[in-house]
């Protein structure tokens, strides 16, 4: 059993026990929370496809941590006209916990 759910404007396909990595949320560590954005249900040949989300659909997940990833580096560069600019960033991000789909 799998379903797409859509969180930070990205979609990911989760299943039950897997471990992702989200945009940074508001809950604190160990709370449990509902996914209501829930864009399609498989149970092998049983699929939903909500319009755009499953009525009722429902994922439920746990927070585990939150961090920061890897920096990323970015260079803007001209070439001949004495311009150089370096710059980095790194994002925030939640790691949930999948522990449930109905």
């Amino acid at each position: 059993m799998y379903a797409v759910i859509s969180s930070g404007g990205k979609q990911y396909r989760v299943k039950e026990g897997q471990n992702l990595k989200v945009e940074k949320l508001v809950a604190d560590v160990g709370s449990k929370f509902d996914i209501k954005e829930v864009l399609l249900v498989a149970n092998g040949d049983d699929i939903k496809i909500g319009k755009p989300f499953v009525d009722g659909g429902k994922v439920v997940a746990t927070v585990v941590s939150h961090g920061r990833g890897k920096k990323i580096r970015i260079i803007k560069f001209r070439r001949r006209k004495h311009h150089m600019k370096r710059m980095g960033h790194r994002q925030d991000y939640t790691e949930i916990k999948i522990e449930k789909i109905a």
